[in-house]
């Protein structure tokens, strides 16, 4: 078996010749505007708020690990090309982002495992829920709440 390289979570490392940093440098001379932020820690909501605020707001919510354009995870990817087989809008948070709000949300659905998903602001499931609805269900659900017609 080929060995695979560890690398560290945070620092920085070579592959290939580049270097590649997971780390923002502290640096007195970048602009604040070019410094991470968390949307997050700007607001006045609790976690637990902000969660059922995500809910209520979008008729189709997703919290998974990574974002639909780039999932970190197949049980997200296989999520997210289920929704969009639909050509449905939804909203979506990355939960790696900020490990609280995955406790939250984990808290708030009574379920521990990611994506987790939530039509009408009811939680429908995960990744194998939504496939089981995609076979039979899901598309009547989906049209439900668009009012369009679904090809």
């Amino acid at each position: 078996m080929k060995d695979v390289p560890r690398w560290p979570v945070t620092g920085s490392f070579n592959h290939h010749g580049m270097q590649y940093s997971t780390t923002v440098p502290n640096d007195p001379d970048t602009h604040e505007d070019f410094r991470p932020t968390n949307k997050l820690d700007d607001s006045s909501l609790s976690l637990k708020d902000i969660v059922e605020q995500d809910i209520k707001e979008n008729p189709v919510m997703i919290y998974i690990k990574g974002v639909p354009e780039l999932p970190r995870c197949g049980f997200s990817s296989l999520a997210v090309r289920v929704l969009q087989e639909y050509n449905v809008p939804f909203s979506s948070r990355n939960i790696l982002e900020d490990p609280e709000l995955k406790d939250s949300v984990k808290a708030y659905s009574n379920w521990p495992t990611f994506p987790q998903i939530f039509i009408k602001g009811e939680f429908i499931g995960g990744s194998d829920i939504i496939l089981s609805m995609h076979k039979v269900l899901l598309r009547a659900t989906i049209h439900s709440i668009c009012c369009q017609s679904i090809a």
